[in-house]
Order: C-alpha cells, then structure tokens, then sequence
C-alpha cells in the first residue's frame, strides 16, 4: 500500500520542494494549486510530472473555499498544509483580506476535510517564527534573549505586521482544532516554524516575500546600502526536508523552529551575493540608521516599526530541529550562491 500525501499551495517556494523531496523518496503526492489552466504558475509541477509518470496528481483548491480540499485529501494518510500568503508588510494594502482570512479560513478548511477524512493520521503545518514573535524586540522579553518555540506572538494586529498575524491565528487554531479532537485522537499535528527561508525556487513565477527582497538586492535597487536588519535564515531544502521527517518520525511533535543559531545581517547576504556576482550595484555597507528612519515613509516603514526591529538581533534555539528530526543546516554562503543561479537562470529566461 503506497502512502499518498497531500501537499497544499503545491505551486509555492517550500511546497515545490517538498513534492520534488516526497517524489524522490517513492512517495505519490495529491498537490493543490489554485488553477490547473495557469500553465506559467505551475510549469514546474508539469514538469516534475513528466519525470515522476503516474506519482503526481494536481487538484484544484481555494483557501477561502469550503469543501475544496475534500476531492484532493481522498487516501492520504499524511497532509502538509503549506499554502498560506507571504506578503513584505510594506506591500500589505488589505490585512484581513490579502493575509489573515485565507490564512485562517484555510487552516479551517484543510482541517475541516482532515476531520472527514479517515485515513489521515498526521498533519504537517508550515507555520513561521512569524508566530512565535511580532517585532525583534518581543524577544527580549524572552528568556536569554533567545527565540524559543514556547512563546506564541502577541504583538501583531491586522495593521501591524499583518502577515505575522496571519501566521498566529492560523497556527492556535490549528492547536485549537487539533485539541478538540474527541480522545484518543485520529490525527496528530505538528508545525514547522521557519525563518527568513532563501535558496534555489523551482518556480520563476513564485510570489514568497523572503524572494523579492533579495531580488531587490540583486536587481540593484538598494545600491546605497542596506537598513541594519538581521535575519532567521534556512535554506528552503532544509525547510521541505523537515516538514518530511516531521511527518515520518512518530515521536516528532509540537513545533520546530527551523533557522540558523545565529542571525545574519543584511549588509552579510549583500557581501556574499556581491562576491557572487561580482556587481557594484550590490552594497557591501550598512546604511546608518538615523538615516533609514528619516527615509522610513518612503519604504513604505513606520516608525513605530523601525524602532522595534532595526538593529536588533537574538539567539535562536533550534535544538529541537537537530535533535528530532536532525536537521543539519547548510551554510549561508551555499544559499546564497545557489539561490542566485536560480534566480539568474530564471530571470535571463524571460
């Protein structure tokens, strides 16, 4: 008997990775996208078809619909659940209707067809540090100043940091759902929660905010130089190979950071990426941060948000992801590079 799994948002950054890594482990996958007919969004699904004949089957689903998983979770024993928007704040118009509802209505629906569905017995859920914490300054208010699964973020709102907001109420009403299960429990949840996740897309056509930052960088946008921001970084293969093991190991449970120890500022991917491609318009210095908060509204950053993440940096305790589902992360400068022959490769072709 062949296990089948169910791979959400299959079109997305993580989720193209986490089919290919399902495929190449023998594995028959139920991928959702949105529309089959948008041949430019999910030509590389078609083609990871071709090279697997029989394996991959895609399904249409929408988030906000009800009822629209249950066609595609038919005989699946296990659901990754990755579909969710990834928006930078600045390009945030909408809260509740880009980011939260179908973050949140699609947790419901996907859950709501796991509920039905009698064969699942795991739910994998791409959740995000974005639910652990708002701003960097929510965790200098936890212990050792050190990122930890055991806080759930309390700061965020509809209008402040919207997608991370998203990302919380998605995540507790999963737990909610997950607990309301009548004992003993047919399916078990866990969460993967990554940080600023970068690497090599097997889309061109994917919209993850983690991308369009660094294509800023690349494109040479910020050639005066980059803000003092730090960030949680994982390579997108390390990301789809947790969600795998997570929904292998019976003894993985709760939720795993998925991140490096220690942060990397920006000015650090400006240096290797401007290494790598050898351009001047790559900066290889920090704007000053008077500077940054004086040029705020014209990034599209408030204040009030400069205050409480610009040059602040932290610890991270990934343990959990090296110890369970033992995750060995590769170094930044291999992302970057390799995140870069994608990106180039995929930008000379258009």
């Amino acid at each position: 008997m062949t296990e089948i799994s169910l791979v959400t948002g299959a079109s997305g950054f993580i989720a193209s990775h986490v089919v290919q890594q399902l495929l190449e482990k023998g594995h028959h996958v139920h991928a959702t996208v949105r529309s089959t007919k948008n041949e430019k969004k999910i030509k590389h699904l078609i083609d990871i078809q071709a090279r697997w004949p029989g394996k991959l089957t895609l399904f249409e689903a929408d988030l906000l619909v009800p009822g629209s998983f249950d066609a595609s979770i038919k005989g699946c024993s296990i659901v990754y659940h990755i579909a969710s928007p990834f928006f930078i704040e600045n390009k945030i118009q909408d809260g509740q209707k880009q980011v939260v509802d179908p973050a949140l209505k699609g947790t419901q629906n996907i859950l709501a067809a796991v509920q039905k569905c009698e064969t699942v017995k795991r739910v994998v859920l791409t959740s995000s540090v974005a639910a652990i914490f708002g701003d960097y300054a929510d965790v200098r208010q936890m212990t050792d100043n050190t990122l930890s699964s055991n806080y759930f973020n309390t700061t965020s709102t509809v209008t402040h940091n919207a997608y991370s907001y998203s990302k919380v109420v998605a995540e507790k009403e999963a737990w909610k759902l997950y607990e309301a299960q009548p004992s003993p429990r047919r399916w078990e949840l866990v969460t993967i929660n990554p940080g600023f996740v970068l690497g090599p897309s097997l889309s061109p056509t994917s919209e993850s905010g983690s991308l369009s930052t660094i294509d800023e960088l690349l494109r040479g946008q910020l050639f005066l130089g980059v803000p003092d921001l730090w960030f949680a970084t994982v390579d997108v293969r390390e990301v789809a190979t947790a969600h795998i093991r997570a929904a292998k190991d019976p003894n993985s449970h709760g939720r795993y950071i998925l991140a490096d120890r220690k942060m990397h500022s920006f000015v650090e991917f400006a240096r290797i990426l401007r290494s790598v491609t050898h351009s001047s318009r790559i900066p290889k210095h920090t704007l000053p941060s008077p500077f940054v908060h004086l040029c705020g509204p014209l990034l599209g950053l408030s204040q009030k948000w400069l205050r409480l993440n610009l040059g602040i940096h932290f610890a991270i305790d990934n343990a959990a992801s090296l110890d369970d589902l033992k995750i060995v992360y590769r170094s930044l400068e291999e992302t970057l590079e390799d995140h870069y022959h994608s990106w180039s490769t995929q930008h000379s072709s258009h």
